[in-house]
């Protein structure tokens, strides 16, 4: 049976190359900073397993802002500082804090089970979650999501090169913006706190 690939996928791929054209970063304070989705689009429900324990669904957090990303326990480089940039952007939100979720899907489920992503995730904030599953399920969201993971041996055991930038929901659930790799805490602060202030 030919496998039908998820409706979202054409969308998002064909959406990279224009985010960062029409991304408002330059003038207006009240405009997402990230490469933005126009329209929006919903963000595809996945269900994993999460390292708070039980299942993760994407959609249990409807009426929070997400930011979905992508990476490794292992991960040395973009992985901590991603995360390290996420966690202290959600704390300058102070009280809004509590409305923003950070949801963390593994690349790597040879290494990561739910256990080694509730420690990982620990030491940047308490409140990350996680998803880890097997390898066929993590592949799913991958493409649902346009998000590449390959496999480079080393000498001592291997490395994932994979998609470095995070996602944007709103709390309606929709897919808002991407944030590439690179931008600092004030950026990611800034988008937070826009999308927290909007009325779901």
């Amino acid at each position: 049976m030919r496998r039908r690939s998820p409706s979202l996928l054409r969308p998002l791929y064909c959406c990279l190359a224009l985010l960062f054209a029409v991304s408002a970063q330059a003038a207006d304070p009240d405009a997402l900073i990230a490469g933005v989705f126009a329209p929006p689009r919903a963000a595809p429900d996945f269900t994993l397993r999460a390292s708070s324990g039980g299942t993760l669904h994407l959609s249990t957090y409807r009426g929070k802002v997400v930011l979905l990303a992508f990476g490794y326990s292992s991960c040395h480089e973009v992985c901590p500082v991603t995360l390290s940039i996420l966690a202290h952007a959600r704390a300058r939100l102070g009280a809004d804090a509590d409305d923003v979720q950070v949801v963390y899907v593994t690349v790597d489920p040879a290494r990561d089970d739910v256990a080694r992503m509730h420690q990982f995730l620990a030491l940047f904030d308490k409140s990350f979650v996680g998803g880890s599953g097997e390898p066929a399920e993590l592949a799913a969201v991958r493409r649902q999501y346009g998000i590449s993971a390959t496999r480079h041996d080393t000498v001592d055991g291997y490395v994932i090169a994979h998609s470095s930038f995070v996602y944007l929901i709103d709390r309606r659930g929709l897919l808002r913006a991407l944030m590439p790799f690179g931008h600092g805490v004030d950026d990611f602060a800034h988008d937070m706190k826009l999308l927290v202030q909007e009325k779901s």
